[in-house]
């Protein structure tokens, strides 16, 4: 199972930094602007922006759950808003990472850093 899910959220990092590199060669980040009026005006963009917020949101009350300190609740809050699923993958990842041969994969889940 935790090769699996190193796999899955591997894959996930990659092509999302991928994605989002394309995506900024087509269009600039800061040239927000001048294509908002037509993103917002459409409902589903509009729609699925907040359902993505809403995700990130949900994530990060685990991510509380697991860091100890307000510093690194601070970070990931940043990362995870500024970078959504880069920053979500790579923290699942860095869970993985940690456990120790033997250790369950439900410790990603339930234990406190």
């Amino acid at each position: 199972m935790k090769t699996f899910l190193i796999i899955l959220f591997l894959f996930i990092f990659l092509f999302m930094v991928v994605m989002t590199a394309r995506t900024q060669m087509q269009v600039k980040l800061w040239d927000f602007p001048r294509w908002q009026p037509q993103y917002a005006a459409n409902p589903w963009a509009m729609a699925t922006l907040w359902d993505a917020y809403f995700g990130f949101t949900t994530f990060f009350v685990w991510v509380c759950y697991k860091e100890r300190t307000m510093a690194m609740r601070i970070l990931w809050f940043l990362l995870i808003m500024g970078l959504g699923n880069i920053a979500m993958s790579f923290y699942v990842l860095i869970q993985l990472f940690r456990l120790k041969p033997g250790e369950p994969v439900s410790d990603v889940i339930t234990r406190r850093i």
